[in-house]
């Protein structure tokens, strides 16, 4: 399924030709952008842009899809407009699932939107993992919509009757101790890395056993000074000088002083976030939430860098 939000970013990148001018016009970051048109390309399956280190040029893909988009975007705007005329005042109650960075950082910022008052949803929230959200979603009901993610190809499983939509990718990010000479986004190799201490998940997880394959690839064996599950714990623990870590760009918008983030470019991993949503309670004020929510993530961008 095309998002919406994806499609108002491509029309924006198509008339300006740039990411960087498509960003400053949308209050996105250029990273946040280029990630739009990555996961756009991916679901449609067609190459929208010819990429350089300078220049990004459309495709004629692109411009067709930009054609298309125009009218797609002027139908939804019509669709909303005229079910908010309709609307009696009463709510539907929404019982979602999120695991918690993404209600840390990502879940506040809808609420204080003013397009959140416009939904008419009445919310019931429970913060977990996604192993015990989707379990929510499985067992009679207790949930509507999990927001979930996944390392990899990595564990989770949910039933095929649940509709799954990509609401966005949160990145994994090398921090360092600022005392140990680096400097923010210095690229640095991987093997430079591999006598430092490290702070690693706990072994047997799913997201550890990504991550160890991950760095037996790149020849990054690390010396572990810890296990931690907790990205704000590893992030302390780094900031007073314990060891490196790999941590979501979400929980670094909050990053302690003391640490430096890396750019490895052997080290690409990221979660991918996705919406679980049971079938029967997707109506179109679920989805508008769903929608405000990819929005919300890819404004974030990566201003945790």
């Amino acid at each position: 399924m095309v998002n919406p939000v994806h499609l108002k970013t491509l029309l924006e990148v198509t008339r300006l030709g740039s990411f960087a001018a498509a960003a400053a016009r949308l209050g996105y970051t250029a990273s946040a952008v280029s990630q739009q048109m990555s996961a756009l390309e991916r679901e449609t399956g067609v190459v929208l842009f010819k990429r350089s280190a300078r220049s990004v040029v459309p495709t004629e893909a692109a411009v067709v899809m930009s054609r298309h988009a125009a009218k797609v975007l002027t139908d939804i705007e019509a669709l909303m407009a005229a079910a908010y005329k309709t609307r009696d005042g009463s709510s539907q109650e929404l019982r979602l699932g999120i695991f918690p960075s993404l209600a840390t950082y990502v879940l506040p910022r809808i609420l204080k939107n003013p397009a959140w008052k416009d939904l008419g949803i009445d919310l019931r929230v429970s913060v977990a993992e996604p192993g015990q959200t989707i379990q929510g979603l499985r067992t009679g009901g207790e949930l509507d919509v999990a927001l979930v993610f996944q390392v990899g190809q990595s564990g989770l499983a949910w039933p095929h009757t649940i509709n799954r939509q990509w609401i966005g990718d949160d990145n994994f990010r090398v921090v360092l101790p600022a005392g140990w000479g680096f400097r923010t986004d210095a690229k640095v190799a991987a093997d430079h890395l591999s006598e430092m201490p490290w702070i690693m998940h706990h072994p047997g997880t799913s997201d550890a056993l990504v991550i160890e394959r991950l760095f037996a690839s790149c020849n990054l064996h690390p010396r572990v000074v810890a296990y931690s599950d907790d990205f704000h714990a590893s992030l302390e623990m780094a900031a007073a000088g314990l060891g490196a870590a790999l941590v979501p760009e979400l929980a670094l918008l909050h990053r302690p002083a003391g640490v430096v983030v890396l750019d490895v470019p052997e080290i690409r991993l990221a979660r991918n976030v996705f919406a679980l949503l049971i079938n029967e309670t997707k109506t179109a004020r679920v989805q508008l939430f769903v929608d405000l929510l990819a929005e919300t993530l890819a404004g974030l961008g990566s201003k945790g860098n």
